[in-house]
């Protein structure tokens, strides 16, 4: 099959799992997923697990935003590179006008990301809550017409892989992270 012809039929899926100019229930819960994977709202919330939880939920705030800032910088290298331009429609202009570019989706790799990370830091029921989330706010993206199918599946993968390529060396990292705050701040982080 050619590139085209991928692309084509790409267009075409994207197409048809679009309501983002269909008013009801789908497209009501579309919004509502294709929201909950917005940036400003995972570094909100853990901020405020940061500030109010307990050792445990500050380590894991602290995992989290470090790498979903990581994936940010990561995923914007990549969408400027490739230059792939959004698909046509009124839903989503903010992201429309901040970045006009699609590919990969930055809201699918960070939810597979937070997934990945939850998986590996716990607790089960949170990774399992956020395992079936990750993906329905990436299919959301594609019904609210702002992502074709395959930007969420590269975005998805590109997640999972900065998870896997870079777990191993994470400890290292905020133990670095970590004295750094001490020596600068006279405080730790957790």
């Amino acid at each position: 099959m050619s590139w085209k012809k991928l692309l084509e039929l790409d267009r075409d899926w994207s197409y048809a799992l679009r309501v983002a100019e269909k008013p009801g229930t789908r497209r009501t819960l579309a919004m509502l997923f294709a929201h909950s994977g917005d940036s400003w709202f995972w570094g909100l919330g853990l901020l405020i697990l940061w500030l109010f939880g307990d050792l445990f939920w500050k380590q894991w705030a602290v995992y989290e935003l470090f790498w979903i800032s990581v994936l940010a910088a990561l995923v914007m290298a990549l969408k400027f590179t490739i230059r792939r331009r959004r698909p046509e429609g009124e839903w989503g202009a903010i992201y429309r006008n901040t970045d006009p570019h699609s590919f990969p989706s930055g809201h699918a790799a960070r939810a597979f990301l937070i997934a990945a990370l939850a998986g590996l830091l716990g607790p089960l029921p949170l990774a399992i809550a956020l395992w079936i989330w990750a993906p329905l706010v990436s299919l959301a993206r594609v019904a609210m017409g702002v992502h074709y199918v395959s930007d969420i599946i590269a975005g998805a993968l590109v997640g999972m892989l900065v998870v896997a390529l870079v777990w191993p060396i994470s400890p290292y990292i905020f133990n670095l992270i970590n004295g750094s705050v001490v020596s600068l701040l006279g405080l730790p982080l957790w």
